[in-house]
């Protein structure tokens, strides 16, 4: 089984965790499974970047993003190379050291 770490963020994982997951599932889904509740605003539709990551370790064995992906990511705060949607991000069987960036651009949350 790969094993995810996510590492520190101030609200949403201060401690920063570790876990083993199954593959085939996406970042976003093995992040809720542990309780790490990543703004996900669009339901995981690929329709908003309130889940953007920056895959720090394993981002070369995710499937490429789709253009779709793409299009929202260039509106994401923070962008990187390693950027992702969690929602769309699909576990394999690497190891993945996820970042969750400080901000996200949902101008209404109810966390704030």
């Amino acid at each position: 089984m790969p094993k995810i770490t996510f590492l520190p963020h101030e609200s949403v994982c201060p401690d920063g965790i570790e876990f083993q997951t199954e593959s085939g599932i996406s970042v976003l889904d093995a992040a809720l499974a542990h309780d790490i509740d990543i703004e996900h605003v669009c339901e995981k539709s690929c329709a908003c970047t309130t889940c953007h990551v920056i895959v720090r370790q394993g981002f070369y064995s995710l499937e490429d993003a789709t253009d779709q992906e793409e299009d929202l990511l260039d509106r994401a705060w923070g962008l990187e190379p390693e950027s992702r949607l969690a929602c769309q991000a699909i576990v394999t069987e690497e190891d993945l050291v996820i970042e969750i960036p400080k901000y996200t651009l949902n101008q209404v949350s109810e966390h704030q």
